[in-house]
């Protein structure tokens, strides 16, 4: 077990409705860099939760006829249901609704900021987007509508405590422009640095109890609950036991390793959570990674526009593994990406059924069908390749190199390059392109017709295979689990009495992707 630890949060998911595939990305990158961190042997906390305070529950709450806790748990179970579903490994789930768990952090934050002389009372008269939950200005206005809900914001005028943001945005801007708080991708942190360059004013942080009668009371002043964005980014510590009788998990894991979001909540985790923390006298997140929207055949989803693709969707037809494979490399962690029906269906065949599928099932049919599934040999014993590989960390040519020589110092070096750069897609690509050498390995050596005139030879090709899928398996683990797994029980690997590899692949082969 390595001394290092890694705490990874994504945001937590508003409790108006059910999860979207975009959620489901921010979820399946966040488990994949949390399992990968796993694997590295590093003490891992993974937090998502549910963001259950404000005007928007309420309203959607009165819209169904419930309670507005009621409504967010009914919303919450649908939630965790597809957690489960797409195999994340999240060590809590916090819910800002949860009088015990999360209350006292919350408090004892606001506490700080008003200690710090932070906070002051005063009246707001402006816009505000329930969308959004948040205060707007005209001038991030569209056509007079906010950009992301196309809803025109509405006035208010109403006594709220303030906090003196316009106090820390200096800081924070030198904090980004030397790298202390990094964010990813660059473009995002230069949007944020433009953003302070502009007016940067103080922000309201609570609101009037009798206008929104749901969330967190402010500290002596029952009046006033706790605006949206004071409470919920809390969450980040107060899952981890801060203002509770117990911290040490705050000890251990704060500062957030990693803080996973999409890009329209940016300006919440890059301005208002770092001055929080700064006034609070608390470390920053080390990096915020940012990632962009899901699109529909080149449009944003929308139920008017009938586009909305629901991820049970696509897990009902073609599996868990192969939606968090799409996720995993067909989108960049940066960028906005699409989807289609047509599009899913098309990658899941050629990479998943006829790719890494057939290459299994050929594999162990050969070893059980020559070797009686039982296959000995070495790393020294497997031929070269025949093939040239451009791609190399070294940029030494490995043609004529073999397989365990290719994985160890050429696929593997650029598989945990990426994977520590949050660069999941080109992580994947890594491991396609050692199954696709492993294919080309085949095509040349052709061992289904060596094994009639060279039966050692053949074994050796064969193990070669085997020892290859064995490393596509360890290196799936963060991305595809369930698929690494049964691999991994497919191609057993031992050691017999002088020390030989040998791997036992005499176990029924069942297409690990029916073809759709």
């Amino acid at each position: 077990m390595s001394d290092k630890k890694f705490f990874i949060t994504t945001p937590i998911f508003y409790a108006n409705a059910e999860l979207h595939l975009g959620h489901t990305y921010t979820l399946v990158l966040s488990d994949i860099l949390a399992r990968y961190h796993r694997e590295l042997g590093e003490k891992t906390f993974f937090l998502t939760g549910s963001d259950e305070h404000g005007d928007k529950i309420v309203r959607a709450a009165e819209k169904e006829g419930m309670g507005p806790q009621a409504f967010v748990n009914k919303n919450v179970a649908k939630m965790e249901a597809l957690i489960q579903e797409i195999g994340v490994s999240n060590d809590l789930f916090i819910r800002t609704s949860d009088s015990e768990k999360h209350w006292p952090g919350a408090i004892k934050l606001w506490n700080a900021l008003l200690e710090a002389g932070d906070i002051y009372k005063g009246v707001y008269k402006g816009l505000y987007c329930v969308g959004c939950e948040a205060f707007v200005t005209e001038k991030e206005l569209v056509d007079g509508k906010c950009a992301l809900h196309d809803t025109p914001p509405e006035k208010i005028e109403e006594e709220n405590y303030f906090f003196k943001l316009s106090k820390y945005a200096p800081e924070i801007k030198r904090l980004i422009e030397n790298g202390d708080l990094k964010i990813t991708p660059k473009s995002r942190a230069n949007e944020v640095v433009a953003l302070i360059g502009g007016e940067v004013g103080d922000i309201s942080i609570s609101r009037p109890e009798r206008a929104i009668p749901w969330g967190i009371p402010v500290p002596n002043d029952q009046t006033q609950l706790m605006y949206v964005w004071c409470d919920a980014l809390s969450n980040y510590i107060s899952a981890l036991g801060y203002g509770s009788d117990n911290e040490e998990n705050f000890k251990t894991f704060w500062p957030a390793d990693v803080q996973v979001l999409g890009k329209d909540i940016l300006r919440f985790h890059a301005l208002l959570w770092p001055a929080f923390l700064l006034s609070a006298k608390l470390p920053l997140p080390r990096e915020l990674l940012v990632h962009g929207f899901v699109n529909s055949g080149g449009k944003k989803m929308s139920k008017s526009l009938g586009n909305v693709l629901a991820p049970s969707e696509f897990i009902t037809e073609y599996g868990c593994d192969a939606l968090r494979y799409y996720l995993a490399r067909e989108v960049s962690p940066t960028e906005d990406w699409d989807l289609t029906r047509e599009k899913f269906k098309e990658v899941y065949n050629a990479n998943l059924a006829n790719g890494l599928g057939n290459l299994v099932s050929r594999t162990l049919k050969m070893s059980e069908q020559y070797f009686g599934g039982l296959v000995t040999g070495d790393a020294v014993s497997v031929p070269p390749i025949h093939f040239k590989i451009s791609d190399t960390t070294s940029g030494e040519d490995v043609a004529g190199m073999n397989i365990p020589y290719i994985i160890t110092n050429n696929i593997l070096p650029r598989y945990h390059a990426h994977m520590a750069l949050h660069e999941i897609n080109k992580a994947a690509d890594a491991i396609w392109e050692l199954i696709s050498h492993l294919d080309q390995f085949v095509a040349d050596y052709e061992p289904f017709k060596l094994v009639k005139t060279d039966k050692k030879a053949a074994e050796n090709v064969i193990w070669g295979l085997l020892y290859g899928l064995r490393e596509v398996s360890q290196m799936l683990a963060p991305m595809m689990p369930n698929t690494s797994i049964r691999i991994s029980l497919l191609v057993d690997k031992t050691s017999d009495s002088e020390g030989r590899i040998v791997f036992n692949s005499k176990v029924p082969v069942e297409p690990l992707f029916m073809r759709k």
